[in-house]
């Protein structure tokens, strides 16, 4: 007998194609001690951008990584913010400091590309920045790093 789709039935794996692209930062394993021992889980963080003034980030814990990295994905989304954008760079210059991190983004000339290293390079390529100089100090923890960066984007503003 020949196997026959069912129109009629929706299919897990045809989901349209997103306008966003998704890049984990990173998984980690966390453990919680309790009184029978310890029970790990899954941390993953998720960076969400369409490469033309949105990003988002996002964090999600689950037992497995494929979950984790789900809710992660459904976390960033809902947490996009707009980025304010001049010729590919940011407006102004601007240092935040978030927990252990310090962080300097400095505009930068056309063609300058992107002098920023770790997980702030991958959020500001999804967030469409092209031309920009990073420095940053502290900590070199990727979640913490992503949170400052997205403190010093909110802190941006638009020339008038």
């Amino acid at each position: 007998m020949a196997k026959t789709s069912r129109p009629d039935r929706q299919r897990r794996d045809r989901r349209e194609p997103s306008e966003f692209a998704e890049t984990t930062l990173s998984v980690d394993r966390v453990t919680r001690v309790v009184k029978g021992g310890r029970r790990m889980r899954f941390r993953a963080v998720v960076v969400v951008g369409n490469r033309k003034g949105k990003v988002g980030i996002g964090t999600g814990k689950a037992n497995e990584v494929q979950a984790a990295v789900q809710k992660a994905t459904k976390h960033a989304r809902r947490a996009m913010m707009t980025v304010p954008l001049v010729g590919g760079t940011i407006p102004h210059e601007t240092e935040v400091k978030f927990k252990a991190a310090k962080l300097r983004l400095l505009p930068a000339a056309p063609g300058t590309g992107m002098i920023v290293g770790g997980s702030p390079r991958i959020i500001l390529e999804h967030a469409g920045v092209k031309d920009i100089l990073s420095k940053r100090y502290g900590t070199t923890n990727a979640l913490v790093n992503a949170q400052a960066l997205m403190k010093a984007l909110k802190t941006l503003r638009q020339p008038k």
